[in-house]
């Protein structure tokens, strides 16, 4: 099912409820996610923002609500239910993300294995243009395109390396939108930095120099603080903020202050 052109919005969610073993989770979402938006989730462990996301990304489907996304073959901004479609239409808008999860998802093979797996298999790309798309990417998050790289098997990679190869791997398909689930948990200060800049360099598609819809679910007060970006802060299943980074910083509710202070140990802790 369509809904009216909007070429500004990128995801719509109108009043989306989900509970499990009538559990309410999700207790009514109402947000809208303009186009070229970079966005964090956040808020207390079991608030929402995972199943949130899943629901954003088609993998859940709403008790009510519904979830409205653009459609990426129109330009004029059709806006399409997401529970109302098919396996193989949603499919066909993941092809459009990109999405990085906490642990990364790597599977089992070589760095250009990972690279280049949806380059064969999605786009029928031959090994030049994959070597090629490989080169530009492994660019982008400033890792060395050289064969010795290329063939190191990905269960020897750092935490920091794995994660810019997801990263890597998820941009070869050039998405228009890219989620994040804690992409600095379990890393160093150091390389949680490179990987918060990385995040921020990622956002402009340089090709067209436009802006990737951007969302990330983050407990990193760090990466706030220098990133910047629009919070959408989930408790109790609603959103409860969500307005510019400096608005959530120096808020003095009763809800984000004690969440706010306890943003480090959380993140200490990868607790989603």
């Amino acid at each position: 099912m369509s809904e009216q052109r909007n070429p500004t919005v990128e995801i719509r969610i109108e009043g989306l409820t989900k509970a499990f073993d009538d559990h309410p989770v999700l207790r009514g979402i109402d947000l809208e996610i303009a186009a070229g938006s970079f966005i964090a989730l956040v808020g207390g462990s079991g608030c929402g923002k995972t199943v949130l996301l899943n629901h954003m990304l088609g993998l859940m489907r709403p008790d009510a609500g519904r979830v409205l996304v653009a459609n990426p073959e129109d330009e004029r901004g059709e806006l399409l239910d997401l529970s109302a479609l098919g396996a193989d239409r949603v499919a066909d808008i993941h092809v459009h993300w990109g999405v990085v999860f906490q642990r990364n998802a790597l599977f089992s093979g070589s760095v250009l294995d990972n690279i280049g797996l949806w380059l064969e298999e999605v786009r029928h790309l031959d090994d030049a243009a994959i070597a090629d798309t490989a080169r530009q990417v492994l660019a982008a998050v400033g890792l060395p395109f050289d064969p010795d790289f290329l063939a190191e098997r990905v269960d020897a990679l750092s935490g920091g390396m794995a994660k810019r190869i997801a990263i890597a791997r998820a941009l070869a398909m050039d998405p228009r939108c890219m989620f994040f689930d804690e992409p600095t948990t379990g890393l160093d200060p150091v390389t949680a930095a490179q990987i918060q800049d990385l995040l921020l360099s990622t956002h402009v598609d340089d090709k067209e120099g436009r802006a990737r819809t951007t969302i990330i679910i983050t407990h990193d007060k760090d990466l706030l603080t220098r990133l910047r970006p629009r919070v959408v802060m989930l408790h109790e299943g609603l959103v409860s903020f969500d307005g510019p980074f400096e608005a959530f910083e120096a808020s003095t509710s009763p809800i984000i202050r004690p969440y706010f202070d306890l943003m480090p140990l959380l993140h200490g802790q990868g607790s989603a």
